[in-house]
């Protein structure tokens, strides 16, 4: 397996959980009760996979080798996808706060979740988009003969964070829960 395909078979799991945040957000504009759990769970997975697992080998491994060969971090395009990891660790921010906040009965937070929730998966969707066609390209291309190298560093940083399988039944629980 290249470690590029290890990427994009995380962005398909990303993109599950993305459409039953979708959906769930989508429901609760429309008035129907939805569980706080969800976008606590989702939060949860958002933080630890999404963020702690996939981002932190993109930006720790991945743009670490593209700067190393000449694609600076602070540079675009390297610094473009940085920049929304951040936007995203933001959203991800408000959609906690904003769940917390209906939990206390605030039931003004709904339609703030809601924007949060949507924001965010825009955002990821065109990140994920852009990733895939233009910036993984560009990295294989580029790191061909690195790409075992690049492999083993992945499942390192695999072994070293949150335990992956519990983010994959996650990501299926969400995604059974809240189905289009």
């Amino acid at each position: 397996m290249q470690a590029i395909t290890l990427l994009m078979q995380e962005h398909r799991v990303i993109e599950k959980v993305l459409d039953a945040l979708e959906t769930a957000a989508d429901r609760l504009a429309a008035g129907v009760e939805v569980s706080m759990d969800f976008f606590f769970k989702a939060a949860d997975f958002i933080q630890n996979f999404a963020d702690g697992r996939h981002h932190q080998k993109e930006e720790g491994i991945l743009f670490t080798a593209l700067d190393a060969n000449g694609y600076p971090k602070d540079e675009d395009p390297v610094s473009a996808f940085m920049d929304e990891h951040v936007e995203g660790r933001r959203l991800t921010k408000g959609m906690i706060e904003c769940a917390q906040r209906i939990q206390s009965g605030d039931g003004d937070a709904k339609s703030e979740l809601v924007q949060h929730a949507h924001d965010y998966i825009a955002l990821l969707r065109e990140h994920i988009q852009k990733e895939d066609n233009v910036l993984f390209p560009m990295a294989d291309n580029i790191l061909d003969g690195q790409q075992q190298q690049l492999l083993n560093d992945f499942k390192r940083a695999d072994e070293e964070g949150q335990p992956g399988e519990k983010y994959l039944r996650i990501a299926d629980e969400l995604a059974n829960t809240w189905t289009k």
